[in-house]
C-alpha cells in the first residue's frame, strides 16, 4: 500500500536515498540560516527590537542543517551535491520569494517594507515546514534514528510560524494589513508551484536510486499532482490566514541547543 509513511521509511532505510534526502534538508536549512543572519544584521532603526528574534529563527535553522548534517555523520555517509532542480530554498529565491541575496550581501540598511515582506514569505514557507515536519513527527517520532531529529525540528517551525503570526499581524494593527495580505498571495501561489516542482524532481531522483517501477512512479507523480491542484483551488488559503498564535513571543528566547546531535 502507497502511503506517506511507507514512501518515507522506504527512503529513510536506505543509504543513498537517505543521504539525498538528508542532504537536500540540510543545504536548505543552512541557506535559510544565513538569510536570517543577514537580515537581523540589515534591520531598520524602527524594527531593531525584533532582530534577536530573526537571530534565533536564523539559529534554529542553522541548527537544523547540522542535526540533518549529523544524522548523515552517525551513518558514516557524507552529503552529497543538491540537485538544482530539487533546492527548493534556491528557487524560492529565484522566484522572487524572500529578499534578493544581492541585498542581503550589501551593508545598506533594509527598509521596514523589507522586513513585511521578509515575514510575509516566512509566513508561508514557515507553513510547508510545520506540515512536513508534523507529518514525520506523526509517523517517526518513536524512530530510533531520527525520532529526536524529528520532535525537536517540528517544534521549532511551529514556533518559527507562531512568530510570523504575531508579527505580521503586529505590523497589520499599525496599517499594513492590504500590503501583507497582497505579498501573502502572491507568495502563496509562487509558492505552491515551486512545491510542485520540486516535489517533482525530488521523487524522480528518489524512484531513480530505489529501482521503483513506472507505475508506482507514475501513480506518486499523479499524487503530486493532486497535491497541487487542490491546492491552486483553494487550498493556498491556509497559507495567507493570519491568527493570533496561542504561543505568544515563540522566538523571544534563546535557540535551544542540539548538543546531543553535533
Amino acid at each position: 500500500m502507497l502511503s506517506a509513511k511507507s514512501l518515507f521509511s522506504e527512503i529513510l532505510d536506505h543509504d543513498e536515498s537517505f543521504r539525498l534526502f538528508c542532504s537536500i534538508a540540510a543545504s536548505g536549512e543552512s541557506q535559510g540560516g544565513w538569510e536570517n543572519a543577514r537580515i537581523a544584521a540589515l534591520v531598520p532603526e524602527s524594527q531593531r527590537a525584533l532582530a534577536p528574534k530573526i537571530t534565533r529563527h536564523g539559529a534554529d535553522e542553522d541548527k537544523h542543517g547540522r542535526i540533518f548534517n549529523a544524522l548523515l555523520k552517525k551513518r558514516g555517509l557524507d552529503p552529497c551535491e543538491v540537485p538544482p532542480e530539487t533546492d527548493y530554498t534556491m528557487l524560492l529565491e529565484q522566484h522572487g520569494i524572500g529578499l534578493a541575496h544581492e541585498q542581503l550581501n550589501g551593508e545598506r540598511p533594509l527598509r521596514e517594507q523589507d522586513i513585511i515582506t521578509y515575514l510575509a514569505h516566512s509566513r508561508v514557507t514557515e507553513q510547508r515546514a510545520s506540515e512536513q515536519m508534523d507529518l514525520l513527527r506523526r509517523h517517526f517520532a518513536d524512530h530510533p534514528d531520527i525520532g529526536r531529529a524529528v520532535k525537536m525540528i517540528s517544534r521549532d517551525e511551529d514556533n518559527h510560524l507562531a512568530y510570523c503570526h504575531e508579527e505580521l499581524l503586529r505590523f497589520a494593527y499599525a496599517g499594513h494589513g492590504r500590503d501583507i495580505q497582497r505579498i501573502l498571495r502572491e507568495c502563496a501561489h509562487a509558492e505552491i508551484r515551486i512545491y510542485r516542482d520540486v516535489s517533482l524532481a525530488v521523487m524522480a531522483h528518489m524512484g531513480r536510486i530505489l529501482g521503483w517501477s513506472r507505475a508506482r512512479a507514475t501513480a506518486l507523480a499523479a499524487g503530486i499532482h493532486a497535491v497541487y491542484a487542490y491546492e491552486r483551488a483553494g487550498g493556498w488559503r491556509r497559507m495567507v490566514s493570519l491568527r493570533m498564535p496561542e504561543h505568544r513571543d515563540a522566538l523571544g528566547g534563546p535557540a535551544t541547543s542540539a548538543a546531543e546531535f553535533a
